[in-house]
């Protein structure tokens, strides 16, 4: 017989309820799960319960060795932490230390930090030159460097590009806007021991003012390789030319022996115009920031192989409004890359400067196989790639090379949150036990087993059969938070820490509030008249708005505190909003609709068995009529 209209179904509640565990636990058991049961049941820890990685970054200030200011120390620690955490939710601590470090932990031993700490600073730069950057004096510079732009970015956020014109990048105006493109740069392209006059850019990198410390660095330097070295280098105007004087090589020489710190304070054109001031043992390995002034010309290599002179950035990170990893049409992972309103001036004014050789500043060593200038794509100290413009830009662009998911993903997180204002060197990398975490985390699970007992054994003595509703409620709701954990650990990161814990068991309390306000208001409902079917409804709607306005209020105390802190305690308000949602799920799709079908049993109408006390008998008990009194005969 089907209920009357407007009557409740509670077996609808109670198969979405059932349709909500199913998806949920196959979600948990099938996706992006491996290994056996227990594994794909296993949620996502955090440092304090399982251990994990500490790295300790020391920050620097390009190469003057001054330390960074509290400022520039914060910002860099809120863009690691924002780099390390990606979606907020993965519980890294990251905190300064003294007024050059920051030490960053994170969950799980052996991770992999190396790319958090990396400037990230992306600089749009036109090549000017290129030479040699093998660094050898055996014989005039022969060897054709290969402008690949096969770009695969070191988990430091660098890039190691391979020599090989199999994978030139390309850098295209997305289907949004832009003319023409960007294409790879010309293997022909084989650098000359000497450039032309007209084309020689002005060196404007050693005619800008240097700081103090690092004129006496460059006094140490020329003092170190000699007058006569330092002369002959100081006089050059183009890489040098050993054909016309061999005598040149032995005197630069001593160039070779320098360390990639003595050759950063160098001069651009002195660097770029050296030949034995190689690519893999120095120019490669300079210190952080050593070219990240955007107003210079500076040398940077590609390769391996091939370094080049390049102009002032005229285009830089912050021009970047976002940056993607996606898919182009050939299947290939690539950073797509949206400007700023400015910056996307900026970037179609490059481009054009570029196609048009404007001033002929771009060398013939210089140019790719449609005689067009490259535009090198800067990232810290490394070049990513060097595309030749193929026309003029007006839309947005992409970075292109040999790009897996993993580096592209790294790379466009790298450009979105921004660079760091400081650069920094690692100098500490250890693993951390969890032995105190695990204990902590037993008697922390011990505790909330015995109060879980004592609320349920409390819950049985007072209301009897309805305690069975508060007994399954919490392990339905139990169950719930479990899974979501398991799914969100995989998902989103989401690690579980003793913090976490501590959020979900003050949950708990909110929903045994939620108890007492539903039973105490059904209670009243039948001291006032109603029979306990009719009850249970009209006390669910009474009930119903306070529940609502203490679990809101719960969850608005949650959502502020997850975004004004930091650390394990945006765990904690994380864990105790998610606990407060499925509570709310399990009051709607449970506890009310198996209140409903308790009340169709003649187990609910006994005092002894529903736990509702005296509410029956006084409704029960039969209203006293006052005698009326007689008047006593005499």
């Amino acid at each position: 017989m089907a209920p009357p209209q407007g009557q409740m179904r509670p077996g609808r509640q109670l198969a979405v309820l059932g349709f909500i565990f199913v998806v949920l636990y196959l979600l948990v058991f099938f996706a992006g799960a491996n290994g056996s049961v227990k594994d794909r049941l296993e949620p996502k820890l955090g440092l304090d319960l399982i251990g994990g990685t500490r790295v300790t970054l020391e920050a620097t200030n390009s190469v003057d060795g001054k330390p960074p200011t509290a400022e520039n120390l914060e910002e860099a620690r809120q863009i690691i932490e924002s780099r390390v955490n990606g979606l907020g939710v993965a519980e890294a601590e990251v905190v300064t230390e003294g007024n050059r470090n920051i030490v960053i932990s994170l969950p799980g031993e052996n991770r992999n930090l190396d790319e958090v700490g990396s400037a990230a600073e992306l600089r749009f730069r036109k090549v000017l030159k290129a030479a040699d950057g093998s660094g050898t004096i055996a014989a005039p510079p022969a060897a054709t460097p290969t402008p690949s732009g096969s770009a695969a970015p070191t988990p430091s956020g660098g890039a190691t590009p391979t020599p090989s014109g199999s994978g030139a990048p390309k850098a295209t105006s997305s289907p949004s806007g832009g003319q023409g493109g960007m294409a790879p740069a010309s293997p022909s392209a084989t650098p000359t021991p000497s450039a032309s006059p007209s084309a020689t850019p002005t060196p404007s990198a050693s005619a800008e003012p240097v700081p103090a410390s690092i004129e006496e660095q460059r006094k140490a330097v020329e003092q170190k390789v000699g007058a006569a070295a330092w002369q002959a280098a100081n006089a050059l105007q183009a890489p040098a030319d050993l054909t016309a004087d061999p005598s040149l090589g032995d005197k630069l020489k001593p160039f070779g022996t320098l360390s990639p710190q003595e050759v950063a304070v160098l001069p651009a054109q002195m660097q770029f115009n050296v030949p034995t001031i190689g690519c893999p043992t120095q120019l490669d390995k300079r210190p952080p920031a050593s070219i990240s002034d955007p107003k210079q010309q500076v040398v940077a290599c590609e390769g391996g192989a091939s370094k080049y002179l390049l102009d002032q950035a005229k285009v830089l990170g912050t021009d970047v409004d976002d940056a993607d990893a996606v898919l182009d049409q050939t299947n290939a992972w690539v950073v797509s890359l949206d400007f700023t309103g400015n910056g996307q001036s900026k970037w179609t004014a490059l481009t054009r400067e570029s196609f048009n050789n404007e001033g002929q500043a771009c060398d013939a060593t210089a140019l790719g196989q449609d005689g067009k200038c490259r535009v090198a794509v800067v990232l810290d100290n490394e070049i990513v790639s060097s595309p030749e413009i193929q026309g003029v830009l007006t839309g947005n662009s992409q970075i292109t090379g040999n790009f897996n998911q993993k580096d592209a993903s790294a790379l466009a997180g790298q450009l979105r949150y921004g660079a760091l204002p400081v650069t920094f060197e690692q100098q500490e990398a250890q693993n951390v036990t969890a032995t105190l975490g695990a204990s902590h985390l037993r008697a922390g699970l011990l505790a909330a087993g015995i109060g879980m007992l004592l609320v349920i054994i409390y819950s049985f003595f007072y209301y009897r059969l309805l305690g069975s509703v508060i007994f399954l409620s919490l392990i339905l709701s139990a169950l719930l938070v479990f899974g979501a954990l398991v799914v969100l650990g995989r998902q989103i990161g989401f690690t579980l820490t003793l913090a976490g814990i501590a959020g979900m068991i003050v949950s708990l309390g909110v929903a045994a509030d939620s108890f007492v306000i539903y039973f105490e208001r059904l209670k009243d409902e039948i001291r006032e008249g109603r029979s306990p079917r009719s009850a249970v409804p009209r006390a669910w709607i009474r009930a119903r708005r306070t529940i609502i306005s203490a679990n809101a209020i719960t969850l608005l105390s949650a959502v502020v505190l997850y975004v004004v802190s930091v650390g394990t305690v945006k765990g904690f308000a994380f864990a105790l909003g998610l606990a407060t949602v499925l509570d709310l799920v399990v009051v709607f799709l449970f506890r009310h609709p198996i209140m409903t079908m308790f009340a169709r049993t003649r187990a609910f109408l006994s005092p002894r068995v529903s736990g509702l006390g005296r509410a029956l008998p006084a409704r029960n008990q039969p209203t006293q009529q006052p005698r009326n009194p007689r008047a006593k005969e005499a």
